[in-house]
């Protein structure tokens, strides 16, 4: 129970209550009684929600408006928003400035009348229309969702790295009257007007004003207008500042949403099709950010963290989230991400969530620095970390922490990275290799967790308990959700596996999503008849109620000889575990009985393992020579051995592993359509593009057994 002593709020109080964990050897998610059914496992929770699901943590927060508000009123002084101008004397960015909660509360209250104004201006009135939003990561882009939330509207984000095609579907399928969006993607928005007769106004959320001693009639809103005419399009552009100015004098008073309201729709970058837009409510987005401040590590005042995440999705907007309701710093990166450890050295966050792939690259780098440097550094980073890692597999104390060792080499080493204040690192969107996490953890000393969500979950479903060591796994059921297995006979994945329960993750909750906007269709699909949400995802469920992704029910394959093999799987085991591998395509024919695979390098690390083998210096600048090395058999034989030590390290059957690979520098980009803009492949259009290459690979393996044969 809160206590009325404390000086720290209700909610803030009731996470850190909820937050305990279990003793030691209890279970982290507990089965409801008589839940089973024939064919799937009893229903799991959280191991406090034995009574019931935690929609809130205050009864009094029942919408995102309301989280926002809660924190704005009682820190208003308080830094929220951190970002870096550009100094173009210097030609570089500036240290991070601060906005408070004070004055990102007045911004979005005008924002958000001025928005209702020109709305009203454009003929559209009342509530619960969707407002676009295209940008990269910045406060601009919290201040528009949060005026949308103002006034019981719904933002509608578009991502930054969409093309055409699919902004302008979702434009018109959401029927947005206004786009909000930074000066970059103006011209797009402009060239897909005028197949978009919804499409009246834009909000541009760079100035747009004549700088000092420049001529009004050359500033960029001028010429915008004029471009805007003589095209004869029907769309008018304002400025950021205009609209705040123009809602600050505007007789329109807050408009606070209802729990039922939508707060936003998701559109998901699906690998096939157009995207489906995801509908969450004000209930889903409260019940999950209360449910990731009792997963989290802290929620006081003084946390930080940065906003790199692209805000588009769903899983950046909950980190957020739940940064806020803690009354916590948010610091946006300055745009480019090849230079993100430039912004974590200033912020030096005290919490970091990022994906594998972002991981796999700061282990490859703190690796090559520490573990395999020459002489006494080299000696010494091994010693400390051999240390660790015994001290970490204890089994009757595990621990990641070393007062020495942490002191004198550890946050040294995380702060080249500026990580050395990082309490927790949160991965999520594909599994995490365990060696990685294990070192990540001992290199850190944070606490390094796994976690499970998706964009129809409101980013939020398992996530790893305080104290717990173990790896491989996404922890326990969220306060807000309950799962439970279903059996897929066809994948050979039933509830009554031994030692441990496989299936399908069915989850619902507070936390689930409403619909997929005017898609009865699909909505349909993605649910049970009793109301569970499939995931797609195959998991099993250990005795202590932690849950493992293990498979994808979509993505497998079938060889010839009738084996079903799981690429991603494949691929994540083997991209973890050879960091000079930077991207993956497993592969596999129905006509062939082996899989063959296509990777893209990581020039920094390829280029000094390349010129080992080759005896010649190649530069990791050097994309010319990178490239000539990938087609050098010397090089593929030794990755090939290479990939066949990792798969019987992980005792992949003769069938999973690959029989014939190429390499590329970067075979898989937005650019050719083989990635989302998620970054997730596209299993159809890659095997199309790359038909003939896997072609060819097929036929270096026929070879190879036809030599055998011979032989």
């Amino acid at each position: 129970m809160p206590s009325f002593l404390s000086s720290k709020p209700a909610h803030i109080q009731r996470a850190e209550e909820l937050h305990k964990p279990p003793a030691k050897g209890e279970a982290q998610s507990i089965q409801v009684s008589n839940s089973a059914k024939p064919g799937r496992t009893a229903i799991y929770r959280h191991f406090r929600c034995k009574d019931g699901l935690i929609d809130t943590l205050d009864p009094a927060i029942r919408t995102a408006h309301d989280m926002f508000e809660a924190t704005a009123n009682r820190i208003p002084h308080a830094p929220g928003f951190g970002y870096r101008s550009w100094n173009s004397a210097k030609k570089a960015f500036n240290a991070y400035e601060w906005i408070d909660y004070e004055t990102l509360q007045q911004r979005r209250t005008d924002f958000g009348k001025g928005l209702v104004e020109l709305h009203a201006r454009a003929g559209i009135t009342g509530t619960q229309y969707g407002v676009g939003l295209w940008c990269q990561n910045r406060p601009e882009w919290q201040i528009t969702d949060l005026a949308c939330m103002s006034q019981s509207l719904f933002s509608v984000s578009l991502y930054d790295t969409l093309g055409p095609e699919a902004s302008e579907y979702i434009i018109r399928h959401a029927n947005l009257a206004c786009v909000v969006t930074s000066l970059n993607h103006v011209g797009a928005l402009m060239k897909i007007k005028p197949r978009l007769p919804n499409l009246k106004f834009l909000i541009v959320l760079d100035p747009l004003e004549s700088a000092n001693n420049e001529d009004p009639a050359l500033s960029k809103k001028e010429l915008l207008d004029s471009m805007t005419k003589s095209l004869d399009l029907d769309l008018k552009i304002y400025s950021l500042a205009e609209v705040e100015e123009l809602g600050r004098v505007a007789a329109i008073t807050l408009n606070p949403p209802q729990p039922h309201h939508i707060v936003t729709i998701n559109y998901t970058s699906g690998t096939t099709g157009p995207p489906k837009g995801v509908v969450l409510t004000h209930h889903n987005s409260v019940a999950a950010t209360c449910a990731g401040m009792v997963a989290a590590s802290q929620t006081g005042g003084n946390d930080v963290m940065c906003s790199y995440l692209p805000l588009a999705h769903i899983y950046g907007r909950l980190l957020e989230h739940v940064s806020a309701l803690g009354g916590g710093k948010v610091g946006y990166f300055h745009g480019n991400i090849l230079e993100l450890v430039d912004d974590l050295k200033l912020l030096r966050p005290t919490s970091f969530a990022s994906v594998p792939r972002l991981y796999n690259r700061f282990g490859g780098v703190i690796k090559a620095s520490t573990l395999d440097a020459p002489g006494f550094k080299g000696t010494l980073s091994r010693h400390v970390v051999n240390t660790k890692m015994a001290n970490l597999k204890n089994k009757d104390n595990p621990t990641n922490k070393h007062m020495l060792y942490d002191t004198i080499w550890g946050r040294k080493v995380s702060a080249a990275l500026g990580l050395d204040r990082a309490i927790s690192m949160v991965s999520g969107s594909a599994p995490l290799d365990p060696n990685l996490q294990q070192f990540l953890s001992i290199v850190t000393a944070a606490r390094v967790m796994q976690g499970f969500g998706m964009t129809e979950t409101y980013a939020l479903g398992l996530s790893q308990m305080e104290g717990d060591m173990s790896t491989g796994n996404c922890g326990a059921v969220s306060t807000c959700s309950e799962i439970c297995l279903l059996s897929v006979p066809d994948m050979d994945y039933t509830v009554d596996d031994k030692p441990y329960p496989r299936g399908e993750l069915l989850i619902r909750g507070s936390n689930v999503f409403k619909e997929y906007y005017k898609n009865p269709e699909e909505t349909q699909k993605a649910f049970t008849e009793d109301g569970w949400f499939k995931s797609g995802d195959i998991a099993m469920v250990d005795d202590l109620g932690r849950f493992t992704i293990i498979d994808r029910r979509k993505n497998v394959l079938k060889l010839a000889q009738g084996e079903y093999v799981s690429p991603e799987r494949i691929e994540g085991v083997y991209l973890s575990a050879l960091n000079y591998l930077a991207q993956g395509f497993v592969h596999g024919d129905s006509l062939q009985t082996s899989l063959v695979a296509v990777f893209g390098v990581q020039p920094d690390i390829f280029a000094p393992y390349a010129s080992k083998i080759l005896g010649r210096t190649i530069a990791p600048t050097d994309f010319e020579a990178i490239k000539v090395a990938c087609k050098d058999t010397k090089i593929t034989s030794a990755i090939h051995n290479d990939l066949d030590k990792v798969g019987k390290k992980n005792r992949f059957a003769g069938y999973e592993r690959v029989k014939a690979i190429h390499l590329a520098l970067e075979p898989f980009t937005i650019d050719n359509e083989t990635l989302t803009p998620t970054l997730k492949l596209k299993r159809p259009v890659a095997a199309k593009r790359y038909r003939g290459l896997l072609d060819d690979l097929y036929a270096q393996v026929a070879e190879k057994e036809a030599t055998k044969a011979k032989l």
